[in-house]
């Protein structure tokens, strides 16, 4: 399966640049000035991955994310900023509309490239190879269709709150250290601000109940049945 990947960024240089370099990967590339362009591309070419400035004239990152994440068609559209806005606010801005990576320019396009693939690795183009669902006292992880059913309703989470879910439910009643997380959720090449995990867990919590995660203060978090 060839990947879509959708640039949008407001400086024509930097689009040209990255869509070369993706383009000689292997990817398909569709480009974008504004999140307004942004979002009718996607609507048509419906992207596997978005690379999403956060500063752009007519419509900002922030808004472009927030509108692709209320859109049912592009739910599984995973969403990365690559933003030359690196301070924390910014990054916690970005995770809290829906946002799977954050990553800050300057970037090394040989980085770049490894974290693009790293991340469309996890989309299986075989559903027949696709994991079953997971239950776990009473929360159902379904890999495939990325949903979770909790005491009989389905939920739809963004990526990295799916990936934190699984990766919790998956040992229930173990401790997941901080470490482990940010090293199996994030990778060990990105670099995210302490309060990135708090903010995932206390949106996990708010969808799927306070019961089921325990904070372990200073040290993780454990899944409880």
């Amino acid at each position: 399966m060839k990947h879509r990947i959708l640039l949008v960024d407001d400086e024509p240089d930097i689009l040209e640049f990255i869509r070369y370099n993706l383009t000689r990967e292997g990817y398909e590339v569709y480009t974008a000035e504004n999140g307004k362009v942004a979002l009718e591309i996607a609507q048509k070419q419906k992207p596997h991955l978005i690379l999403l400035d956060m500063m752009m004239p007519v419509m900002g990152g922030i808004q472009t994310c927030r509108a692709i994440r209320q859109n049912p068609e592009l739910k599984d559209t995973m969403v990365v900023f690559l933003s030359a806005l690196g301070e924390e606010e910014q990054q916690l801005k970005g995770f809290d509309v829906g946002a799977d990576d954050y990553l800050t320019k300057p970037i090394k396009m040989k980085l770049l490239v490894s974290r693009v693939q790293a991340l469309l690795k996890r989309i299986d183009p075989d559903p027949a190879t696709a994991a079953p669902a997971v239950p776990q006292s009473g929360v159902v992880i379904d890999t495939e269709s990325h949903t979770v059913i909790c005491n009989g309703e389905q939920i739809t989470l963004p990526r990295k709150e799916f990936s934190l879910l699984h990766l919790l439910a998956s040992s229930p009643g173990k401790l997941i250290t901080r470490e482990e997380i940010y090293d199996k959720i994030w990778g060990e090449k990105v670099v995210v601000g302490d309060r990135t995990i708090d903010v995932h867990i206390r949106k996990l919590r708010q969808k799927i109940g306070e019961e089921h995660i325990v904070t372990v203060k200073g040290v993780g978090y454990r899944f409880e049945e």
